[in-house]
């Protein structure tokens, strides 16, 4: 009996290895990867703290990874990375928190490289990913790998992308790896409209003494031993998609004006500075340009209700006596 299961067991292992189809490579139909120009981006990580791992968890004589320092992991995505080394750690913050927006909330970039004779294999270093409220309680992003663990992945071997989910490194260089923190809903002690700490932890690829597992408990098989300076997960930079701001926009002469909170639920507030009331409209407008709300600014201290509009991107533009405008994206969720 114990040898049916074993069998059964190892017959699911393969049928899952041979059928995973999660989103191809970039480039590739169905591919979520997510580009680093992309006008999707509204902000990129301002800090960042990294705890080096080994060259090589299983022999610390050879030291930690040394390339690269936390600074090249801030901004946007150029390529240029900061090495974890085996099972190292960067946490990373905002100018402002993340929240659960409509579909992807933020992506990570790795420096992977792509397979010259076939392009939808990739040469590529993962990580688990993790978030928090607060910068001390972290909860991981469930994942998959199904890529085969009977024969160790090489520093010269590929991953076929469709048999790895929500793991950092997914993609490409300049690819984003997109995460939903929509998948978190619900998880005690984690506010997902409040996300103020991103975590990146190297995944030891090693399918033999060392293994990072799954959600399922399988073996993450990836590129083991990398000993060098550069080795572990690369670190390139994470692009937030959703982002809870409080703008600050200089108006004509020593006026300026702020909008909040942003996104909103039920209203926001326009805080008017150096500026009569009286002198600035507002109009409302959906991302279409259909107009919903037309308003004069008659305090310095100004609340819009938008509670009876769709969830949705809208554009608040504020008009002075002069003629001058600006406008301000205003998210409703």
């Amino acid at each position: 009996m114990k040898k049916l299961y074993l069998f059964i067991g190892l017959f699911c292992c393969l049928l899952r290895e041979s059928y995973a189809q999660f989103a191809p490579q970039a480039g590739l139909s169905g591919s979520t990867a997510i580009s680093a120009t992309s006008g999707q981006f509204v902000g990129w990580a301002t800090t960042c703290t990294v705890k080096r791992g080994l060259m090589n968890i299983a022999d610390s004589t050879l030291g930690y990874a040394s390339a690269g320092d936390s600074s090249q992991a801030i901004g946007p995505a150029d390529d240029i990375t900061v090495s974890l080394g085996d099972s190292g750690i960067a946490d990373l913050t905002f100018g402002n928190p993340i929240f659960n927006g409509q579909g992807a909330d933020f992506a990570v970039f790795e420096n992977g490289f792509r397979n010259d004779t076939d392009s939808s294999e990739a040469f590529l270093e993962l990580a688990y990913v993790e978030v928090s409220s607060d910068g001390m309680n972290y909860f991981r992003f469930p994942c998959n790998s199904y890529t085969q663990a009977q024969v160790q992945v090489g520093n010269g071997d590929y991953l076929d992308a469709t048999k790895i989910n929500n793991l950092a490194g997914k993609y490409v260089a300049m690819y984003g790896t997109p995460f939903d923190l929509e998948e978190l809903t619900g998880t005690k002690g984690l506010d997902i409209n409040n996300v103020t700490h991103v975590r990146i932890i190297d995944v030891v690829g090693s399918i033999s003494g060392h293994s990072s597992h799954d959600n399922e408990n399988l073996i993450i098989n990836d590129p083991y031993p990398t000993p060098f300076p550069s080795c572990g997960f690369d670190l390139d930079a994470v692009g937030v998609i959703n982002q809870q701001f409080t703008s600050v926009q200089q108006l004509a002469g020593n006026g300026s004006v702020s909008v909040y909170p942003n996104p909103a639920t039920d209203y926001i507030v326009v805080s008017v500075k150096g500026v009569n009331p009286g002198e600035l409209n507002a109009t409302l407008t959906t991302i279409t340009g259909n107009v919903v709300l037309q308003t004069t600014l008659s305090q310095t201290q100004n609340t819009i209700s938008v509670s009876e509009y769709p969830a949705g991107m809208y554009f608040l533009v504020l008009t002075d006596t002069s003629g001058n405008k600006w406008t301000e994206k205003v998210t409703r969720r």
